[in-house]
This record gives C-alpha cells, sequence and structure tokens, in this order.
C-alpha cells in the first residue's frame, strides 16, 4: 500500500519533476516507510512506500526492470501474487524481490494488459512502456484504489489523491456544475470520470487506460457482473448460503497476505463480526480487533460496544475499545476533512479516522466490512424496489435513494449553479438501461455495488485509513464474492429486513444475538445533530468571504437551514446543512 504519482508528457518537453517533488509530501501518509523518484524520457513516476510484503529494498519503488523495459508504480496488493509468481517463474521469468509489485511487472510483460484479469486484489498503477513510450494506468474492479487524473494539451499527472495533483500547480480548479448536481442530488456521489473540480478527473473503476505518446488514448473495461439469474445454475436457498459462505471463506483467508500482521476493524455488526468468526474458525489466535464510540447527542447513542464486546469475548481477539470524547471530536472532524480527496458527507468519515489514528499506533493493515449491505441488499432503500416493474425502475430509484429531485433543488442551488436538465436521473437511466439487470432490484444493487459503493463508502475507508498509513481490506469486495451476491436471486437478499442470504448463512458461525439485532450503523451523534463549536465552524464556513463569492446556494434556503440547523433531513436522514457546510469546508481547506 502506498501513494503514487506522475507525469507524462505528449508535447516532446521533460517531466516537470519539481511539480511532481511537490506531490511527495501530500502523499506521505499513504506511505511514511519511505520514497521514490524516477525518470525517462517523455515519463516521471513518484511514490511513497508502506512497507507491508517484502519488507526489504528489492520492494521499493519506483520498479524498473530494463530488461523488459517496463518501470511501474503501484498502490495496493495482490492477494495471489504468491500464485502468479510460479506460474511466471514456470514461464522463465526470474524474480530479484519477492514483493507483489514486481508479480505485476513480470504479469504485464507476458500478458499485456489482460494481466488485470489474473489478479486478485485492490490496485492503482500506472505502468512505462520504455521502447514505445506508453503509459498504462489501471484500477482494480471495485475502485477500492483511487487513480486521479488532471490533464493540459501537452500533458497528464495522476495521483492517489486529489491534493496531490492541485499540489503540483495548474490544475483548473473551477466547479463542474454536473457534479455538483450529483453531490446535492445523487446522495452526495459523484461518479467517475468527474470530481466536484473541473480540472480533476478520475480513472473509472475496472478499467485499463493506455496512453500513446501522440496522446491518443484507449480506455478497457475488464469486469462487470451481470446481475442476472443466467450468471449462475439454478440452486437452493441451502445451496447459496453454503457457496456465498464458502467464498467469504476463500476472500478472508487471501486478505490474510502480508508480512506484518493483520487485524480487524470490529464494528460489532454482522459483517465485520463474521470476518472475525471466518478468521478464528481458520486458526487465527490473537487477532487484534478495535471498535470506537462516541459521546451521545440529542438523545442518541454513540457507541455499539454491547456487540463489539460480545464478538471479541466468544472469539477471544485481543481487543481495544477506542472512546471518544467532546474535546477531541471537533478537531477530528477538520483532521477528516483534510484527508478527503473529494467532500464526503458521511459522518463515518470521523469515526474512520480517529479509529485510524488509534489502530496506527498498534498495527499497518487490517480487514474491514464494507460493501456487505450494497451487494446483499441490507439498506432500507431495497425492500421498495421489489416489486416495481423494470420499467419504472429509475424513478423508483430516484424515489428512495436520491436526496434532492431536480425540480427541488431550484430551491437550493442559486440560479447560475442551476443545470438546465436532470443530469443526476439521466446518468441513472444510462446505468439502469445497460443491459443486464433483471430485476428493479438488480438495476439498483447493480448501480450501488459499481458506482455508489466505489465513491462513498470505498472511498472513505481508503482516504480515512490511509491518512494514518493504515491498509484496510475488504473482503466483502473480492470479486468472486460480488459475482456470486449479484447472480443469487433478489428474494433470498431480500429475506429478513434485507442481506437475508448472509444471515442465515451466518447461523451457527456467529453469535444470534449479533445476527438478529436491529441494523446498526458508525453513530456519530455530534454530526446529526450539530450543535456548539461544530455548528459555529459550519456557519463560519457557509458566511466567509469565499463562500459568499461561490455563491453556490440561494440565500433563503441557507438562512433557513441555519435558522434550524437540525431541522431539515435528506431522504436517507443526513442533516442537509452538514451536507452544505462540508462542502465548502472542504472546498475553503483545499484553497478554492
Amino acid at each position: 500500500m502506498c501513494g503514487i504519482g506522475g507525469e507524462f508528457r505528449l508535447d516532446g518537453a521533460p517531466p516537470d519533476m519539481a511539480a511532481l517533488e511537490r506531490m511527495l509530501p501530500v502523499l506521505s501518509s499513504r506511505g511514511p516507510d519511505g520514497e521514490g523518484r524516477w525518470q525517462h524520457g517523455n515519463a516521471a513516476l513518484v511514490h511513497r512506500r508502506l512497507r507491508i510484503i517484502d519488507l526489504s529494498d528489492t520492494g521499493a519503488q519506483p520498479m524498473v526492470d530494463t530488461e523488459l523495459g517496463l518501470a511501474l508504480v503501484f498502490n495496493g496488493c495482490i492477494y495471489n501474487y504468491r500464485e502468479l509468481r510460479d506460474e511466471l517463474t514456470t514461464a522463465g521469468y526470474s524474480f530479484r524481490s519477492t514483493s507483489d509489485t514486481e508479480v505485476i511487472l513480470k504479469a504485464y510483460h507476458r500478458w499485456g494488459t489482460a494481466c488485470v484479469e489474473r489478479f486478485y486484489g485492490m490496485f492503482a498503477f500506472a505502468l512505462v512502456e520504455l521502447a514505445t513510450h506508453t503509459l498504462v494506468l489501471a484500477r482494480d474492479r471495485l475502485g477500492i484504489k483511487p487513480l486521479y487524473l488532471a490533464g493540459t494539451p501537452g500533458r497528464i499527472r495522476f495521483a492517489s489523491t486529489l491534493p496531490a495533483l492541485l499540489a503540483t500547480g495548474d490544475v483548473d480548479t473551477d466547479l463542474d456544475p454536473v457534479a455538483l448536481h450529483h453531490y446535492m442530488s445523487f446522495h452526495s456521489v459523484v461518479p467517475p470520470p468527474r470530481t466536484i473540480l473541473a480540472g480533476v478527473r478520475k480513472l473509472p473503476p475496472a478499467t485499463v487506460r493506455v496512453i500513446t505518446a501522440d496522446g491518443r488514448s484507449t480506455d478497457t473495461v475488464y469486469w462487470r457482473p451481470e446481475f442476472t439469474r443466467a450468471a449462475a445454475p439454478a440452486m437452493s436457498a441451502q445451496e447459496w448460503q453454503e457457496r456465498i459462505m464458502g467464498a467469504l471463506r476463500t476472500a478472508v483467508r487471501r486478505r490474510m497476505v502480508a508480512d506484518v500482521p493483520v487485524g480487524v476493524l470490529l464494528s460489532g455488526g454482522l459483517d465485520s463480526s463474521l470476518i472475525v468468526a471466518l478468521l478464528a474458525e481458520q486458526g487465527q489466535t490473537g487477532l487484534a480487533t478495535f471498535s470506537i464510540g462516541f459521546e451521545a447527542a440529542a438523545g442518541e447513542s454513540g457507541d455499539e460496544f454491547h456487540y463489539s464486546d460480545l464478538v471479541a469475548r466468544e472469539y477471544g481477539t485481543d481487543h481495544h475499545q477506542i472512546r471518544i470524547g467532546a474535546a477531541r471530536f471537533v478537531p477530528a472532524v477538520h483532521e477528516a476533512i483534510a484527508a478527503m480527496s473529494e467532500p464526503m458527507v458521511s459522518h463515518d468519515c470521523v469515526a474512520f479516522h480517529l479509529l485510524s489514528e488509534e489502530v496506527s499506533q498498534r498495527i499497518t493493515v487490517v480487514q474491514s466490512g464494507q460493501g456487505a449491505d450494497e451487494i446483499f441488499a441490507g439498506y432500507d432503500w431495497y425492500p421498495p424496489m421489489a416489486n416495481v416493474a423494470r420499467a419504472d425502475a429509475v424513478e423508483a430509484y430516484a424515489r428512495v435513494f436520491f436526496d434532492r429531485r431536480h425540480d427541488a433543488l431550484a430551491g437550493h442551488l442559486a440560479p447560475e449553479w442551476m443545470l438546465d436538465h436532470d443530469a443526476s436521473l439521466e446518468f441513472v437511466a444510462d446505468h439502469f438501461g445497460a443491459p443486464g439487470a433483471d430485476t428493479a432490484l438488480d438495476a439498483a444493487l447493480r448501480q450501488d455495488s459499481l458506482v455508489m459503493l466505489v465513491d462513498d463508502p470505498v472511498k472513505r475507508v481508503d482516504n480515512m485509513t490511509m491518512a494514518w498509513g493504515l491498509e484496510a481490506r475488504v473482503p466483502f469486495l473480492d470479486h468472486e464474492v460480488v459475482e456470486l451476491a449479484a447472480a443469487c436471486p433478489p428474494g433470498l437478499k431480500l429475506a429478513r429486513g434485507g442481506k437475508g442470504v448472509l444471515k442465515a448463512a451466518s447461523r451457527g458461525i456467529v453469535p444470534d444475538e449479533v445476527i438478529d439485532r436491529p441494523k446498526g450503523y458508525f453513530p456519530v451523534p455530534a454530526i446529526r445533530h450539530l450543535s456548539g463549536p461544530l455548528l459555529d465552524d459550519v456557519r463560519e464556513a457557509l458566511t466567509a468571504r469565499p463562500a459568499r463569492e461561490r455563491g453556490l446556494f440561494r440565500k433563503d434556503y441557507l438562512e433557513e437551514l441555519l435558522e434550524a440547523p437540525n431541522a431539515r433531513r435528506t431522504t436517507l436522514g443526513s442533516n442537509a446543512l452538514w451536507q452544505l457546510g462540508l462542502l465548502e469546508l472542504w472546498l475553503q481547506r483545499i484553497g478554492v
């Protein structure tokens, strides 16, 4: 795991190494164990290292293989790198390191861009062919690892984080009106390739982009689950449970590959508890587990320690209970905002940021339970989709998921920022209209698994953990698990209030009290119920000079929210004022 960056020139000029040097301090938290730089012809690469596999200097990056004529920077982990290494060794390749990075180099040389189809893992990488002066950019199937891009007519720059690109200078920081529409409507999700800034884009998941020296670019999407029953044989409910649990056992085992200890972020919900249970089942002892809790606010509890303690006792983990007091909370909010590559409204960000700070003092790799709700239909907006006709799916989804509909948005955004078309609904309609996805629920789950999941929960976990040099691995997003879940009949997923097939499969493995508990969320009451210093900070950000000059929001709407900070909620229950305040706090933090 690490931070990567680089520049690829299209105009014959050499790369601007001084600009890339400015990236490195911004990427340092993602890779606190070392840094490297490389330049050849029209390309340059930089890297910050977090030592997880091959702790020696032979695993350092950028990694250059002069015999093969390739150079590489890579962020992530290839869980099956040992198997691939054996296959490549049999094919005649020799290795100087024991790293998964070198496996990518040899795999690309043998199989070309199709090598990504052989990788089980999370990754973003940039590879340069020295002889052809070609750049290859790639991202894993579920977009677990990020890759941002900023270009001019003569140059492309790329990095693991958006702030690292800004540090190089010469980036268009105007706001993208379509992205703003998505942020305000599509539950604060800005789908790729857009970001909220007009001059920064992101490589979509499951994509390989090949850019030649003359600027020609070709994208290949190498993975997309069908979300149809045709993708799997007819099976009984019991057979589905067995198949899914078997795939999860494999996914959890894969994610123990490391040359350092691996722990678990244990919320006390089914998903993280099941990871602990499966690791215990596989013989893991003394497993380090971590839970976090906050002070209550407005009568709402701020922790779920009852359940995480129960699981820790059941499996004899080395458990760490982290309690966050009020004095520490507000500074942590601003630290979390500083760690965001894009504005992320979820209050989970603060929880993950604080949790990661504590965990990183003891361990550098953890497994986490993100993704189960999106692939197994665990959220409360899925049941209303169950009996919707496929032709009516787009409108039904917008009704249960969108924060604001297009017409209502006209009363919230200033007129100069309003689009003359419903960009968010059009995006969903295009996605729902793609081949596959048998039912309305299949279409919603495909949308959420391939878009919302990537640019909300997954991005949130990456940004907050990597702010402290902590690598988070997500077994529910093993692509074989996702493919199996996509093919599973919707009724089995919706059973028992959601995630029915997972709950049934977990019976006898996880304590019943955890399986049968009400669904919980990472509770951060002080954001859901704004008051005190944090409310003051939000008010100040929304009325500061940069916000007034930007003029994103209608004055009457802003005054209404500030007068009653906790009265307005979005469709899914988020604090509407926090959504606006977070955007301005983030923009002002990055200096826009």
